[in-house]
């Protein structure tokens, strides 16, 4: 089984490379997935959230209110590392045993991606064989978040501001796919780079 984490700051559009990856055999294993589900109503991962941000996180309806925990963890840098604390371990434990349902499910020869925004910043390229990252420019992405998911300026760049630079995830990169360009140049990218994938064997 070969192991990949594909990784892009926020807005890079690298959702849309781990959709072409699974239309191509990829079992693509989704972190911000993991992370809806382990604060799911009624999970311990909500409880534990809501025990230290206080009961107005949660809706009415028993779901987190993700906006207002957005606006409290974004601008301190402090209460992220709190809200971190509390939601990262949970997600590990879901992608491993996730992977491992797909390893039983999809045999030795598989390819798995575990897409994972935060691979950089939480020091997790040494667990995979292949670490892909999704690459536009600064400018590209705030552009991106203003005008397509209709955040202000100013969230925007908070946002931006909460994952690692656009430096530290090159430098953690095997692969580099700029998505800055059409979406005829991504497929053709994907493409090449899933032919790569198909001959890399996985380290021992």
């Amino acid at each position: 089984m070969l192991r990949v984490g594909l990784t892009g700051g926020i807005g890079s559009g690298k959702s849309e490379v781990s959709r072409r990856l699974a239309a191509r055999g990829a079992v693509v294993l989704d972190a911000d997935r993991a992370a809806r589900e382990v604060v799911e109503p009624g999970t311990p991962g909500l409880a534990q959230v809501a025990e230290r941000f206080g009961p107005e996180v949660v809706r009415q309806d028993g779901s987190l209110d993700r906006e207002r925990v957005a606006a409290i963890v974004f601008n301190d840098p402090g209460k992220l590392a709190e809200l971190n604390a509390i939601v990262h371990p949970l997600v590990r434990d879901w992608m491993i045993r996730a992977e491992q349902a797909a390893a039983r499910t999809a045999g030795p020869d598989a390819i798995v991606v575990q897409d994972v925004p935060l691979l950089a910043e939480n020091g997790l390229a040494a667990m995979y064989d292949v670490v892909i990252v999704v690459d536009v420019p600064p400018e590209v992405q705030r552009d991106r978040l203003v005008r397509l998911r209709g955040m202000t300026p100013g969230q925007a760049a908070a946002r931006m501001a909460a994952q690692a630079t656009r430096e530290a995830r090159l430098a953690v990169a095997d692969i580099v796919i700029a998505n800055d360009g059409s979406l005829d140049d991504l497929d053709r990218q994907v493409e090449a780079v899933w032919e790569d994938l198909r001959n890399v064997r996985p380290r021992a």
